[in-house]
């Protein structure tokens, strides 16, 4: 995988886990969680999403070809 590409993929996943950070943290996810016990489905797709956009990212920075 191109290192670039690694690094775009990288970048946005850090952008979704933002997002996902906010959700989690607004007044909707907060009001549900008091309730359910968890946070909003919105909220948990963007950090799984965004986590696993980091991970492939940093795999193709250490592990892609030279």
């Amino acid at each position: 995988m191109n290192k670039i590409v690694s690094l775009a993929i990288l970048v946005a996943g850090l952008i979704v886990l933002y997002f996902g950070w906010q959700e989690k943290q607004s007044v909707a996810s907060e009001v549900t969680e008091a309730f359910t016990g968890q946070p909003t489905d919105n909220a948990m797709w963007f950090l799984i999403i965004g986590a696993i956009l980091v991970v492939v990212g940093i795999g193709g920075v250490f592990l892609g070809k030279k």
